[in-house]
């Protein structure tokens, strides 16, 4: 696998911005799976494999305070979907200055997304010029799951502030864009974008944590 972009130039962003209403509300990432709640999880995955972490998540960020992250809420509109939680990510990035030329975006709701995430997505994109890279498993896209440029984050924010379309992949289309397959089986035996969406969603993974404990 060909080199990819420094860890030290990729901010991770956990997207966890939405309102939860398939699952009545509330925060999806800090429902329990285990003795752990699913951001302590997704935190745990991603740590080996990211140097730079922060949370999109809108409301009272005092609720996330023993997780010592820094909280961004969405920039525009109100609970505007992931784009809103991706350019949270950019926008703060590029406020950083000139260290971070990309963000990775992930989940708050999926657990076992892989431990390689971060490095196979930053190896499958050129240095030279802005290129998304997103996730997929068995054919299917998981947009959310993403490597995006920062020098995009001008073009994000006109998208998104003049009522474009919601939908990640929308944006996604007016650039250049490589798909990353991670069609590898894990340990859960789900897939490994499976994510906690609805009750049984969240039924199917405190399952899949207890036959991994025992």
């Amino acid at each position: 696998m060909k080199a990819g972009i420094s860890q030290s130039n990729i901010l991770t962003c956990v997207l966890a911005g939405g309102q939860s209403r398939r699952m009545g509300g509330g925060d999806k990432t800090l429902l329990p799976l285990g003795a752990k709640s699913m951001l302590d999880l997704i935190l745990e995955r991603l740590k080996p494999q990211a140097r730079h972490i922060v949370l999109n998540a809108n409301g009272d960020s005092s609720r996330f305070a023993a997780y010592g992250l820094t909280v961004l809420p969405d920039p525009v509109g109100e609970f505007a979907g992931p784009l809103a939680g991706i350019f949270a990510g950019l926008s703060h990035a590029k406020t950083l200055g000139s260290q971070f030329s990309h963000v990775v975006s992930v989940a708050g709701d999926t657990p076992f997304f892989p431990k390689d995430l971060v490095g196979r997505l930053s190896a499958s994109v050129p240095l030279d010029k802005p290129v998304i890279a997103l996730a997929s498993s068995h054919d299917k896209l998981h947009p959310v799951f993403g490597l995006w440029p920062v020098a995009l984050a001008d073009d994000l924010h006109t998208w998104l502030s003049t009522g474009q379309s919601g939908k990640v992949l929308a944006f996604v289309d007016r650039h250049d864009s490589v798909e990353v397959a991670f069609d590898e089986p894990t340990e859960t035996g789900l897939d490994p974008f499976f994510n906690a969406n609805r009750p049984d969603d969240l039924e199917k993974a405190r399952a899949a944590m207890e036959a991994l404990s025992s």
